[in-house]
Order: structure tokens, then sequence, then C-alpha cells
């Protein structure tokens, strides 16, 4: 029985990464930046007020502290203006928020800082309060420089990378396309959501949760749908979405007699191994790199729960290393349980379970859910927290520490 640590290596090592592709800028959130973008312009791209006010020359009003300084207003400036203005010494210009700087001002006295209460046509203004220089002023490169690197390779593209790329000129950006997903279902038993069943017959659960999951994971997905229980017939499906997807969920066709067919016709399209994996749920699995470009390919349990932790634990990680993040496991905390749990000796147990806080202590507190069976998939809709417990760990009592790997962002 292999490892899951042995698993998840050789797992990880057959990760197909798209290759990176050029987008529009709005369709890059959340990809991966694949390129060192660098300004070639500067933001802002002069010198501007940062507050509605005067502009004026610091040296002018510098006595202002003592008593007020009195200016003329020469002018006025909006935001958006093109026109040329020139302060002359001991002169103000009416200015606007983001209005570009007449030349020789240096400062924006704001208008808390006069007795203006506002737009009007005084001719003059009283500065109560001095100004420094570039003070309430937004300089010309402050932001970014042209030779800056406004967005770096590897960044996460968020709104504010977004707003960088758009700011600099950039209207398309070099990124980590999402790998592409497809997600079939096995089983003649099986009939789709919008069907009800009949004698002997289930919802197709696993093929809409995986493909959930995937696209949780950051994946773009093909919910491929529901494929009759031939093992020529999976072959045919799976060998169909080779030449589309980096990663193949096949859920249902592992495990007895009918797993063996499977995996003996899916042979033909390059290595599968199905042997055991030490954990529970989900030993039962199979895992193989198909087709010319060997497409990593996940042969699932049935049992929608049991297939969603092999999900959580092999094919995430894999979808986030295509994607190109860093971080490609789930946050892990220490918490004490809060009843006990037993585990199969010689297995990494993955428990569904409801992570607390203690508001006194701040410590991290586990509620086991759904022990009573791996089937339970309403006891991994409440769960927000896998509780892990090792291979050599088979029973652990009321408070003992155990790790937890979180389900829901925090």
């Amino acid at each position: 029985m292999r490892t899951v640590d042995a698993q998840l290596r050789r797992v990880l090592d057959a990760a197909v990464r798209p290759s990176p592709i050029r987008v529009a800028i709005s369709e890059a959130q959340g990809l991966l930046c694949a390129e060192e973008v660098v300004a070639d312009r500067a933001l802002p791209g002069f010198d501007q007020a940062a507050v509605d006010g005067f502009a004026v020359r610091a040296v002018d009003v510098r006595a202002a502290d003592v008593e007020p300084v009195e200016l003329p207003v020469v002018g006025e400036v909006a935001a958006g203006s093109r026109q040329a203005h020139r302060l002359s010494p001991q002169q103000a210009v009416r200015v606007a928020t983001g209005a570009p700087l007449p030349t020789l001002a240096d400062a924006v006295a704001p208008h808390d800082h006069t007795d203006d209460a506002g737009p009007s046509s005084r001719a003059r203004v009283t500065v109560k309060r001095p100004v420094a220089s570039a003070e309430f002023v937004r300089r010309t490169g402050e932001d970014v420089a042209p030779g800056d690197v406004a967005v770096r390779r590897g960044v996460v593209v968020g709104p504010a990378q977004v707003g960088l790329l758009a700011a600099v000129g950039r209207t398309k950006v070099l990124v980590h396309p999402r790998p592409r997903v497809s997600v079939i279902a096995v089983g003649d038993e099986l009939v789709d959501a919008d069907r009800t069943p009949g004698p002997g017959q289930i919802v197709d659960v696993n093929s809409y949760a995986l493909a959930a999951a995937a696209r949780d994971a950051g994946a773009e997905v093909t919910r491929v749908g529901i494929v009759g229980a031939d093992a020529a017939t999976v072959r045919e499906a799976v060998e169909a979405r080779l030449g589309m997807a980096e990663v193949v969920l096949v859920a249902g066709a592992v495990g007895g007699a009918h797993g063996e067919a499977v995996a003996a016709e899916l042979a033909e399209l390059g290595p599968v191994d199905t042997s055991r994996v030490a954990m529970h749920p989900g030993s039962v699995q199979g895992f193989g790199r198909l087709g010319p470009d060997e497409i990593p390919t996940f042969l699932l349990p049935a049992n929608p729960t049991s297939g969603l932790v092999v999900f959580e634990i092999l094919v995430r990680p894999l979808i986030r290393l295509a994607l190109g993040r860093p971080e490609l496991h789930r946050r892990e905390v220490t918490a004490r349980l809060l009843s006990p749990v037993a585990s199969r000796p010689g297995r990494r147990s993955y428990v569904r379970g409801r992570l607390l806080r203690d508001r006194t202590s701040g410590d991290y507190l586990a509620q086991p859910l759904g022990t009573a069976g791996s089937h339970l998939l309403s006891s991994l809709a409440e769960a927000n927290a896998l509780i892990v417990l090792d291979e050599d760990t088979t029973e652990a009592d009321l408070d003992t520490p155990v790790r937890v790997a979180f389900l829901s962002p925090r």
C-alpha cells in the first residue's frame, strides 16, 4: 500500500502546465502573471493637486504660521485641464483634486488651510497655515516611474494589478492560464440531476461535485457527464478528452472486477496504477499519465465523499501547481478535539470536521462530523475543515491536539 505522500509526489511529478497566453487585462484576474511588466510612462504622468485648494509656492506662505498670508487668485485649473498655467511669486491659483499644477507651484494649500469656503469668484485668498514643498501634491512618477516594474512575474493578478496595468497603458498581459479539467462520471445506474431516479438508479452527484471542486481550485472545467460502465466506452470517453484537458477525472471506474477491466482498457493509452493508497476514505483509486501528452488522469471512487476527499488531497494540489501557485495545499492549524475520534490503523484518516475558535483562549477547536460513515455527503457539506490523523494514530481522545486543514476560505 502506497503512502499518501508517495502518491502525492507521483501526482505532482506528472503536472502538465499550460503555456502562458496573452489575455485582455479584464480577463486576467485571478491568474498568475507570466511576465515582468515594465512601465514606459510615469504614474502620475504630471504633478497634480492631491486635494481641492490653491496652488502656491511654499516659500510664499512660509510665514502663515505667524500671521495669515493674503495672495491674489489669478486663475483656476480643473481636473483634466490641458491649458498651461504659470504661477508668479506671491500668487495663488485655485485647483481641483487631480488638476495639473501650474508652473512654479510646488504645493497646494487645502481649503481648510484658508478662509475660502469653496468655489467662488473671489480675487484673493488668505492662507492661514503654511504648507511644505510637495505637500498635498502627487508628484510625477511618485507611484510608478518609467523603467519600474509595475506588475511582477509570479504575482496573482488582482484588482490592484489590473488597475496598474491599465494605468501604465497595458491592455493585455501574459498569464498562466487556468488548467483545463474534464470530469466524467461512470455508471449504468446513474441519471442526471434533472431526472427522477427509477428503481435501482441514483443521481450523478460525482460529476457535479468534482466539477465544482475543480472550479474552486482555479481550473477551467468541462463536466462531460455520465458514460456507461462498459470498459471500452470509458476508454473512448477518456481518450476524447486527452487533447482538450490538462487533468481528467473519472469517477466510479475503480475497484472490483469492473475497475480492473477499465484499468486494462485505459492501459492502452498509457500506464495506469491502481495500487491502494494508505488513506481513509479513498484508498481505492487509480492514477495514470495517458495519451501522447501524458495527461494526468485520476480514477476516483464512486462514493462522492471519498471522491471529494481524494480530490482535496491529491488533485487540488496538482491544479494549483499547474496554475503556477506557490501555495499548493490548504492552510493547516493545530486544534483540540471536542470529542473522541477513531482512525483505521496504517492509514492517514481525513475526518470531516467543523473548526471553531475559543473566544477566551484563542485556541482552535475541532468537532468531528459524520464519523458514522464515509458515504455521508451531508456531513461533508457541513464541514469547514478536515481533521488529519496520521497513520500511527488509531484513537484520539477529547482535547487531543490534531492537525486540521481548512476547507472554507478564511
